[in-house]
């Protein structure tokens, strides 16, 4: 069986909503240096996304361009993983959220799911196991990850289907 890793990412801080819209908010100071921390500790962990499934928001793109830049730091060279925009990680909810990871071929060993809350906490709770799960859901601060596994196929991905391995909230 082919071992399949999830890592779920909240996007970095954001600017506080003002008259523009929410989809084009983009993220403070702060939120571009988390942004950094998150891709570092990615690096750290060789947590290396071969897939990327990305908010189409402002926010989660630049918060993903923080993170790929931390990663290529740490392996120059490399094949850039392959990124798809999505608005449905934007628009929807957890059902787009399992739907997009059905989707993905197996022949992709980690995804990395950048996205809002409240959704990402929602999958991420919705994805443990009942034998792991405790009642305590899982609430992601901005810039928190978490780390998922599963043996099988990515078309299998229901709920409480991929164990909880870890979680991290970077800071830079």
């Amino acid at each position: 069986m082919t071992v399949r890793t999830l890592v779920i990412l909240r996007h970095a801080k954001a600017e506080t909503p003002d008259e523009s819209p929410d989809f084009d908010r983009r993220l403070t100071t702060r939120g571009e240096t988390d942004a950094d921390a998150a891709g570092a500790w990615l690096a750290d962990e060789r947590l290396y996304p071969d897939l990327v499934l990305c908010s189409a928001a402002a926010r989660t793109r630049q918060t993903w361009q923080g993170v790929s830049i931390a990663l290529a730091q740490v392996r120059p060279g490399s094949a850039a993983p392959e990124v798809r925009y999505e608005k449905g990680l934007y628009y929807g909810g957890p059902t787009e959220v399992f739907d997009l990871m059905r989707k993905v071929p197996d022949t992709v060993r980690t995804v990395l799911v950048v996205g809002h809350n409240p959704t990402v906490s929602e999958v991420s709770t919705l994805l443990i196991p009942d034998d792991q799960y405790d009642g305590i859901d899982v609430v992601m601060k901005t810039s928190g990850l978490a780390v998922h596994r599963a043996e099988g196929s990515w078309s299998g991905t229901e709920p409480r289907s991929m164990r909880l391995l870890e979680r991290h909230t970077a800071r830079g």
